[in-house]
């Protein structure tokens, strides 16, 4: 066999280096007088907004260490004192409580919910359970059915509530819930979105609080994550959650009797509910909407950070896109409907005006999310090939530093999985960051509300059954893999030509994001 060897044409060959020499001479000239100016400009808006964070962060770690050195108990702060039986009332003489369960198509979990809030101790002539079932899934809709009349069998006042659409879809459902004339009778209203079980004696542990403080609309309990150890995907969120929980709202209901409601795990005044003017669906975060509506009014927050209920994070990452798609989207685009009305309230004290503008929305619901992204993945990395351009240390290491040992705190036992956490949390920011854009300028999805999927004993039951292997991932996702290169190529430039190392941060990340472009990140449910 012969073989011959291919010459590339000289014309090809003087082609390609005309190219290459004439996009290097357009580079030079517009380098100096265009590119350097605005990174640097985009480096001074990154730090701003890095030092804002970081004042925040610290703010709110000392704010905490008070509060464990010094801090009152609930119990303290707040006058509580069990319910006790009254002889000439009986049972009259509790409150009457309302249970909401809110779920859409939830086969894997309705059973636990209903079971949960069936569940509660609590006198059971002043208990009614409202199970608000959205199911378009008539399969799944005589199962919930089915079970709301075995309880109400047992003797549990169980009402089985449906509607003939899915407008305002959870805010819509819980509306609707509240027009039921039963309902009038009703002095409080906890809500347990369909993964959360709440211990029986939770409403002994609230209800006080509401009874004997006038002032409080809301109390609010933490959540406990049953799955935490279920991939390491949920091990980072748990990260996230509980620097949530014991630090932003251990601060907020602390010091300015404000927070933003989970949601979920929480009991309502419904005269604070209706002073505020109801669930509306203007957003996607119907409860943070409520929760800042309430707060004008004057009500007060309180956060029990010892009462736990345990609920399910998401664990397939399609399913966690969808849900911080709808956690970054809606508080962006509630701060751009309510921004006015917060500023021209007259009841509340401009400290507190300040506290929900500055710290809770802007700070927390904008910043945090803009500066993990553009700064740490594409302004950073973009330094690499513009050496002009210098990121001084203390913005580079010293403030994220720290800013990531205050995020970790609240997780002590995955402290070692800090390195996993910071590439993942930068990953996950590039779609916080793109949805905080579409709130802010309601556009595109600004409205889509996609249920979060729960797993419940599914994912058990599939890891038992031992079943053909099938692909990891479902699809490629092309922004993570397209941000992936971009830092690749960054890491090859500075590994060349740089002289920091940042190569040693870029090819981490660019890994991360290739894991999670190729889908290969949380758990895998066949759905056969």
């Amino acid at each position: 066999m012969e073989y011959t060897t291919r010459v590339i044409p000289e014309s090809f060959r003087g082609a390609r280096d005309d190219f290459t020499l004439q996009f290097s001479m357009v580079w030079d000239q517009i380098k100096a007088p265009l590119i350097v100016p605005l990174l640097r400009l985009a480096v001074a808006v990154c730090l701003i907004m890095s030092v804002m964070l970081f004042i925040e962060r610290v703010y709110m770690g000392v704010v905490i260490i008070l509060i464990k050195l010094f801090g009152r108990r609930p119990e303290k702060r707040y006058k509580w004192e069990p319910m006790k039986d009254d002889v000439e009332l009986g049972n009259s003489g509790y409150p009457m409580v309302l249970i909401q369960v809110p779920m859409y198509n939830e086969r894997e979990v309705y059973q636990l919910s209903i079971g949960a809030a069936c569940g509660l101790s609590w006198p059971s002539d002043r208990i009614i359970i409202q199970v608000l079932d959205d199911s378009t899934d008539p399969t799944i809709k005589d199962m919930v059915e089915l079970e709301c009349q075995r309880w109400a069998s047992k003797g549990i006042n169980i009402k089985y509530e449906i509607r003939d659409n899915r407008n305002g879809y959870k805010a819509g459902a819980l509306k609707e819930g509240m027009k039921r004339s039963y309902v009038k009778n009703c002095d409080y209203v906890a809500i347990f979105d369909a993964d959360f079980q709440p211990e029986p004696d939770f409403l002994w542990r609230t209800i006080p609080f509401l009874v004997h403080n006038p002032e409080i609309g809301l109390v609010q309990a933490r959540w406990k994550f049953v799955n935490a150890d279920e991939c390491l995907m949920t091990r980072m969120q748990e990260m996230s959650l509980n620097y949530h929980f014991s630090v932003e709202q251990e601060v907020g209901s602390s010091t300015y009797a404000f927070f933003g409601f989970n949601g979920t795990a929480g009991v309502w005044r419904i005269a604070a509910l209706n002073e505020a003017g109801g669930w509306k669906d203007r957003t996607t975060v119907e409860d943070m909407d409520l929760a800042v509506r309430a707060s004008l009014k004057g009500w007060k927050f309180l956060y029990l950070d010892d009462l736990r209920v345990k609920n399910e994070l998401p664990s397939t990452f399609k399913a966690y896109r969808y849900q911080q798609h709808r956690w970054s989207c809606g508080p962006a685009n509630l701060f751009r409907k309510m921004i006015k009305e917060i500023v021209m309230n007259k009841k509340v004290t401009l400290w507190k005006k300040v506290h929900v503008i500055y710290s809770f929305f802007f700070v927390r619901k904008i910043v945090a999310h803009i500066i993990t992204f553009v700064f740490y993945c594409v302004v950073l990395p973009l330094t690499v090939v513009v050496p002009e351009v210098e990121v001084p240390k203390w913005g580079l290491v010293y403030i994220p530093s720290i800013i990531t040992v205050l995020n970790s705190v609240g997780t002590p036992r995955s402290l070692h999985l800090v390195i996993f956490w910071i590439v993942f949390e930068n990953v996950i920011s590039l779609h916080r960051t793109k949805a905080t854009f579409i709130g802010l300028l309601e556009t595109g999805r600004v409205n889509e509300w996609i249920v979060t999927e729960k797993l419940g004993d599914a994912l058990k039951a599939n890891k038992s059954t031992k079943a053909p292997k099938k692909p990891r991932f479902s699809r490629l996702h092309l922004l993570e893999i397209l941000t992936g290169f971009y830092l690749l190529t960054c890491g090859l430039y500075d590994l060349a030509y740089g002289q920091y190392r940042y190569y040693l941060y870029l090819f981490v990340q660019a890994v991360a994001f290739f894991i999670v472009g190729t889908g290969y990140v949380g758990t895998f449910v066949s759905h056969s």
